[in-house]
């Protein structure tokens, strides 16, 4: 496995760059996927103002709008990892809602949220248009793997060891559904950009596709 360390600033301009380079006369989609642990959506906030100096409106989406009513959720409980890997995500939302209207010649109307999980009531959020050209920041986890259509994947790696040491105590019961999960999908084999997190601040691009 080929690993390439880059500093923090270097790997948002770097990736600023590889989303920028996407067409102009229609939408990137790009899915920054990793555990809660390798904060992805931080590293979805850092890129926001990169691409709009490079002449791209974004759209920030979180994963965690899209989950399902916690009726579904907690169906087998509040802590089984196979739900949480299986039902937690409302997949066909996201598709319907958030990428599909995001596909050549749709409407680009995009809706930011969902679901409120600590309310278990919908946001009734309003759908936001999306220029053509705009670039939708999808972060979240577990999002391959399921047949949403992105322009882009990155995928925010941690080892075992670490996925395990920096997994906060109330949610080391998730730690099964990660396995699963590159066990099942192999993320780091799949998608297009792979960063190793391990440590965020020497983080390092493993491989290139």
């Amino acid at each position: 496995m080929d690993i390439t360390p880059i500093s923090p600033s270097h790997l948002v301009e770097d990736l600023a760059d590889r989303i920028a380079a996407g067409p102009r006369a229609s939408w990137v989609r790009v899915a920054l996927d990793g555990a809660p642990a390798a904060h992805p959506e931080r590293l979805a906030e850092e890129l926001v103002a990169p691409l709009r100096l490079r002449g791209r409106e974004v759209m920030r989406v979180s994963a965690g709008d899209f989950l399902r009513p916690a009726s579904l959720r907690f169906e087998y409980g509040k802590t089984d990892p196979d739900a949480f890997y299986t039902d937690w995500l409302d997949a066909g939302a996201l598709g319907r809602e958030v990428l599909g209207p995001l596909e050549p010649g749709r409407s680009g109307r995009v809706l930011p949220t969902l679901w409120d999980v600590r309310t278990d009531r919908a946001t009734r959020a309003p759908y936001v248009t999306v220029p053509p050209g705009g670039v939708l920041l999808l972060d979240g986890a577990l999002l391959l793997g399921r047949g949403l259509a992105f322009d882009l994947t990155v995928h925010l790696w941690l080892s075992p060891g670490a996925l395990a040491r920096r997994t906060e105590e109330g949610a080391r019961w998730t730690l099964p559904a990660y396995e699963r999960y590159e066990r099942e999908v192999g993320p780091v084999g799949s998608a297009d950009v792979v960063v190793r997190m391990d440590d965020p601040r020497h983080p390092a691009l493993v491989g290139q596709r």
